[in-house]
């Protein structure tokens, strides 16, 4: 039977989700109090708890040779640290005004009351599936936690076939394009943009486009998917379009996600204008004392534009759960915000960005400069050095950088971590060519192609002026 909250001699902690952000606010809030002082009961309804869903494409691909080395801990290891996680176990209401929640067991139907002091909301995003005819046909994979990449595993293991028809060209599209690539598969991307990566400025994009199309995958932009076709027994064998058919032994959707926040919603939580809950810097949700949230269910502060959005990262929800964690566990924490930074690859070719597109500085009614360079990067003579383009934005007059983004070959990546730090810090470009970065020449040119961009910005602030 389930103690009212007036009955316990202890506070219990609920936490709804038993990933990144979940399981990091379970575990932290138990470093900081012991189960004599604290109850904390884990709900989750899949197989896996702690895994890492960015790493799904590389085990796809078979750079990663094993599920299991994508768990950082498993449901075990949980318990054996007091904390009642409950798998297979899907919260279906939350009940604000009595403090409870109601679970359902998946594999068994059964459904109870379990109520909190404290609740963490860690419900991640559900990837966006069209509605379209055909899409629920056997070989339409999602890809969004290790039960989906497990059965793409098996569908990939059982088709005779080698054409393969990726949806979508953001982080999962080009990744997954990869990874079916590295398995020998004609591979056709489908991208209802102008150019991939739609995180970037299409001019960036562009130089993604010539990249992904000079390995051998086939890119159809600015076309939208109108039905999956499908054979005799039931399985897709294409993807159609206004204008086409692409053959397809294997659909992968990689449109994009949105935060999974119909609970949320039901229970009357604060929700922003991408679908996420609201949180304040403590990650707790707005208006509520004893509820937080974070993860991929949560908008979070841009702290150049100062708007909210919607960024939906790993390393984003294992911070929020630290910061919850430490709030649940009587310390004290935040989270300020982010500046947008992501980096990814396909093949050897290495896609960053960080802070704002164009058009996001138009959106929030900046006025800026643009500046491109090409580099290299290592010394121009040294063996390896491989070609690299960097975009940058400033403000016109103050000159603040506002964004940078990188496509190039081995070590491009992560220079924009240099730009990541600057934007945190709110630094002018004109200051950034001060920066005392580490030089020799297998590492870098005497300039780095960050300053070499933030060089040319100064000179167009200086011209606007």
């Amino acid at each position: 039977m389930n103690m009212s909250r007036t009955e316990r001699s202890r506070e219990r902690l609920v936490v709804v989700g038993g990933d990144a952000a979940g399981m990091s606010a379970a575990s932290q809030a138990r470093r900081l109090r012991g189960p004599d002082e604290l109850e904390i009961v884990a709900f989750e309804r899949s197989h896996f708890t702690s895994y890492s869903a960015c790493g799904i494409p590389y085990w796809v691909g078979g750079d990663v040779p094993e599920r299991d080395r994508l768990i950082a801990r498993s449901p075990e290891e949980h318990r054996a640290r007091d904390i009642d996680l409950r798998m297979r176990t899907e919260v279906v209401e939350i009940d604000v005004e009595g403090g409870r929640v109601r679970a359902r067991e998946l594999d068994t139907g059964d459904a109870y009351w379990t109520s909190y002091d404290k609740l963490v909301i860690a419900t991640g995003a559900r990837p966006i599936r069209p509605d379209l005819p055909g899409v629920d046909a056997p070989g339409v994979h999602g890809v969004q936690n290790l039960d989906d990449g497990q059965a793409l595993l098996d569908t990939l293991a059982a088709t005779g076939g080698r054409h393969a028809v990726v949806v979508g060209a953001g982080y999962i599209g080009v990744e997954m394009a990869e990874a079916l690539i590295n398995l020998g598969y004609e591979v056709t991307v489908v991208n209802r943009g102008k150019e991939p990566m739609s995180t970037l400025d299409p001019d960036m994009g562009r130089l993604v486009h010539r990249a992904m199309e000079g390995m051998g995958i086939t890119m159809v932009d600015d076309a939208e998917v109108t039905k999956f076709l499908t054979g005799d027994d039931g399985r897709v064998r294409a993807v159609a379009t206004d204008d086409a058919e692409y053959p397809a032994d294997v659909v992968v959707l990689g449109i994009g996600v949105r935060p999974e926040t119909e609970l949320a919603r039901a229970a009357g939580l604060p929700v922003g204008d991408h679908g996420g809950l609201l949180t304040d810097l403590s990650m707790r949700v707005r208006g509520h004392e004893d509820i937080w949230a974070g993860g991929d269910c949560v908008e979070v502060l841009d702290l150049v534009s100062g708007r909210e959005r919607h960024i939906p990262l790993g390393t984003h929800a294992n911070k929020h759960g630290q910061v919850i964690g430490a709030n649940v566990g009587g310390g004290y924490a935040t989270f300020p915000g982010v500046v947008g930074t992501a980096v990814s690859k396909v093949c050897d070719l290495e896609i960053a960005r960080t802070g704002l597109r164009e058009k996001d500085a138009r959106r929030a009614g900046l006025q800026f400069v643009a500046v491109t360079i090409e580099s290299t990067s290592r010394a121009g003579y040294y063996p390896g050095a491989a070609p690299m383009t960097v975009k940058m934005l400033a403000e016109r007059r103050t000159g603040r950088l506002l964004g940078v983004q990188i496509v190039g070959r081995e070590g491009a990546g992560k220079r924009v971590d240099i730009a990541a730090v600057a934007l945190t810090a709110g630094m002018t470009v004109e200051q950034m060519t001060t920066l005392d970065l580490g030089y020799a020449p297998p590492f870098s040119p005497v300039w780095d192609p960050v300053l070499v961009a933030a060089r040319k910005a100064v000179t167009a602030v200086r011209s606007e002026t």
